[in-house]
């Protein structure tokens, strides 16, 4: 990993930027992919969804009418943020996981006015962007940003490893598109990052009508399938590979049984892909799964959290039940 100062723009009084990169090199997006694509029902990492345009895609779904989860938890963390601040204090490292500069990370930075924010996101010229415009709107604010894949062990650097009281956010209900197994394996991760004076304020998604999931999922104006299909040109791009997402597409299930929203790339017809010297085949039919996007109960999160090292202190939910903000204690 390479820890280096961001060529500074022209920024006015102590404004702050510093940049840390531990991406994965294209060999090991390269071997994650085709390792999916190996399997019987063959899968590609959400998380490649994430470049510049993705990442815009998806701000553009957070504004959609059917896609309740980003207004619900705005709302939440409007109604409850002084109260996140008192229970935080001053004085804090406000590290978020899946950065943006949306209304979400606003709202907590002009509550808690963090001694520094770390935004963390796998896609570079989306966090530098974001990061450049919290500069110019918060001239008090030092952001350390790290370009990141944090589905893997994130390494610090020792001056944020050192911090004390850290505040690590993940909104969103992003810790859905992770397998009970890898969300478990991502609180643990949370856990030992943010030490034993730390807090973890999650976003889950909760158990819903079906109605309800299918919808937020399956928009009208297709900016969902938009999104879905980003995965491809992502990947054309940084693997060389010879998708044509207009011969895919989008599809979103709900899976009752697993308590999730699976999303799919379907085959129109029988394919061959490349794929940095590779030649997958895909019949007429035949889908790549793309993501998973797990629904919670409060109950079974709080157990995943005793496991992991934390308490639930507190969480806060709307009159609904739609969305929960879940306040996790180091224990």
């Amino acid at each position: 990993m390479t820890h280096s100062p961001l060529p500074q723009p022209n920024f006015s009084g102590s404004q702050n930027l510093q940049f840390f990169d531990d991406h994965p090199p294209a060999a090991d997006i390269k071997t994650e992919v085709l390792a999916g694509l190996a399997k019987p029902q063959k899968t590609l990492p959400a998380k490649y969804f994430y470049d510049e345009r993705g990442s815009q895609l998806f701000e553009a779904i957070t504004g959609l009418p059917e896609y309740y989860l980003t207004r619900t938890e705005i709302g939440l963390l409007q109604q409850y943020g002084e109260e996140i601040a008192d229970r935080v204090g001053q004085g804090a490292v406000l590290m978020e996981y899946g950065s943006g500069a949306s209304t979400k990370i606003r709202l907590m930075l002009e509550a808690l006015r963090p001694d520094c924010y770390v935004p963390m996101d796998i896609s570079r010229d989306f966090l530098l962007a974001s990061s450049q415009r919290l500069l110019d709107d918060y001239p008090w604010l030092s952001i350390y940003a790290g370009c990141v894949d944090y589905s893997q062990p994130v390494e610090l650097p020792r001056t944020l490893e050192q911090a004390s009281n850290k505040l690590a956010f993940f909104p969103g209900s992003s810790m859905g598109n992770f397998t009970p197994e890898e969300a478990q394996s991502f609180l643990r991760r949370v856990r030992a990052t943010i030490g034993d004076d730390g807090r973890f304020l999650l976003g889950v998604d909760l158990d819903k009508d079906e109605a309800i999931l299918h919808a937020a999922y399956n928009d009208a104006q297709g900016v969902t399938a938009q999104f879905n299909k980003n995965v491809l040109r992502h990947l054309n791009r940084v693997l060389s590979a010879s998708f044509d997402e207009t011969l895919f597409e989008h599809q979103a299930l709900v899976n009752k049984s697993q308590s999730r929203v699976e999303m799919h790339l379907v085959s129109t017809v029988d394919q061959m892909v490349h794929i940095a010297g590779t030649t997958i085949v895909l019949r007429q039919g035949e889908s790549l799964h793309t993501e998973n996007s797990y629904k919670y109960r409060l109950e079974s999160l709080q157990w995943m959290a005793r496991q992991a090292g934390f308490e639930l202190e507190t969480y806060w939910t709307d009159e609904n039940k739609y969305f929960a903000l879940v306040m996790l204690k180091a224990k």
